[in-house]
């Protein structure tokens, strides 16, 4: 099935949404250090970017109109600064807020489905009347803003389209769903908001893929199993068990049926520690030991043995030092660039492109690539069903008629 990517970024959304299966026939993005780093995976033939029809330049700009009927899928990350919670929150007064172009290309491209993605500060009650003028624009992407009519104007006519109950023109059933990472597998605590659509004259009933990683679990493997501990040959001395982690397993009867959270040291496994074998750690890209880490109050980094904090861009600093790796000692250091690649799950054998802290910024824009595939994975089974449900429809009628 084909796609196309809006906002590409460093590529942890369409990563994912390739590695499902889908095959991408245009993918936009603007910012140069993002398309540097998109290029040179190309130009070390690393799949999946080595076939990706990249463009460069203002999604404002591209016609999406020539792809109608030729793809299933459009995804993207609209850019989420007017809503960040680090940001300025200015939502619809902001010039940066891209969902209308989105809108745009479903509306031109048609596509049998969408996955659009953004931060949690969406959520934020502060942009409620303008989050839900965001979810009637998917549903509705024909009904489109007049020249001379307000962001609230508009709102007002998709209410009043969708409660009369018409549903003539293009029109979608969208699904919002706020997602924790690492109830996903993700070794980071990232909260994001996906709207997942599909064309209403497809039918699909569709739900978010279900949870299968828990702190329960987590918490039992720590403090009532220990093998996590085992599994990673941890000293004594370097166990160190939350007093939540111990209260929860000790209130549990039974182990979880989830899988554990996975945690930092998991995802660091088999890497070296760039500041005490900067040498060992020089035969990994992007592995290099970032100096000037330090821990105050409410600056304290994330925890060995627990899922990653949310890594940031850093575009507005990063005040509870979610960049940053807080050891069993005590002792923090920043996470290397090949490290929060880990903790974003990006294949190790990607490589970014420009200085510490532009990489950074790559990597907290980006979607965790485990949790894109699952997302495109689930979207591509119910997808392949329908179409095949049709054709075996459209097969049976044929052959009706063909004997009459």
């Amino acid at each position: 099935m084909k796609s196309i990517e809006l906002f590409a970024g460093a590529g942890g959304l369409g990563i994912g949404v390739s590695l499902a299966g889908f095959h991408p026939v245009e993918v936009v993005e603007w910012d140069d250090y993002c398309c540097d780093t998109l290029r040179e995976n190309q130009r070390r033939r690393i799949a999946p970017v080595s076939t990706w029809p990249l463009i460069q330049g203002d999604v404002r700009e591209v016609d999406f109109s020539r792809h109608e009927g030729h793809v299933q899928l459009v995804t993207g990350g609209p850019p989420c600064q007017p809503f960040s919670i680090g940001g300025k929150h200015r939502a619809y007064d902001d010039a940066r807020d891209m969902f209308p172009q989105a809108v745009r290309a479903l509306r031109e491209a048609k596509p049998l489905a969408f996955i659009f993605e953004n931060v949690k500060g969406l959520t934020r009650p502060t942009f409620g009347n303008y989050f839900e003028y965001i979810r009637l624009q998917m549903n509705h992407p024909e009904i489109t803003i007049r020249s001379d009519e307000s962001w609230s104007g508009h709102l007002a006519r998709l209410e009043q389209h969708e409660t009369s109950g018409s549903r003539k023109g293009l029109h979608y059933n969208v699904v919002i769903h706020l997602a924790n990472a690492a109830n996903h597998g993700v070794p980071q605590r990232r909260e994001r908001v996906f709207f997942v659509g599909f064309r209403n004259d497809l039918d699909i009933a569709w739900s978010f893929p279900r949870e299968t990683h828990s702190v329960e679990a987590l918490a039992w493997d720590q403090s009532r199993k220990g093998s996590y501990w085992d599994r990673h040959e941890a000293p004594l001395k370097g166990r160190s068990v939350s007093e939540w982690a111990k209260k929860s397993a000790a209130s549990q009867d039974q182990p979880p049926q989830t899988k554990p959270w996975r945690t930092v040291r998991d995802a660091l496994l088999g890497l070296p520690d760039p500041e005490l074998a900067p040498n060992l750690a020089k035969q990994h890209l992007n592995h290099r030991f970032q100096p000037g880490a330090r821990s105050y109050v409410g600056h304290t980094g994330s925890p060995l043995d627990q899922p990653a904090k949310t890594l940031k861009a850093g575009v507005h600093g990063v005040p509870g030092g979610e960049n940053m790796l807080l050891k069993p000692d005590g002792s923090v250091r920043y996470f290397s660039v090949r490290e929060s690649a880990r903790l974003q799950t990006f294949p190790d054998n990607f490589l970014f492109h420009g200085a510490w802290s532009e990489t950074m910024r790559q990597l907290g824009n980006a979607v965790p690539v485990t949790l894109a595939r699952i997302v495109a994975e689930d979207v591509m089974s119910q997808l392949e069903s329908r179409i095949d449900q049709r054709t075996l429809q459209s097969s049976r009628q044929n052959k009706s008629r063909s004997k009459h």
